[in-house]
């Protein structure tokens, strides 16, 4: 395989070992935003009913 190739296969999200989850749904602190040391996150919830 190509370094091409290697680099255009699709991988699977990951997240670094020993971070769950609720780590990442925690809120930034005042001076971690003022410092520019946080991340906007938008949830998206999909509501389907059984008839979708």
């Amino acid at each position: 395989m190509s370094s091409k190739e290697k680099r255009m296969k699709p991988h699977e999200p990951t997240i670094a070992p020993g971070l769950e989850m609720d780590e990442l749904k925690e809120k930034a602190s005042k001076e971690e935003i003022e410092r520019g040391d946080s991340t906007s996150v938008t949830n998206l919830i999909l509501d389907r009913t059984p008839e979708d």
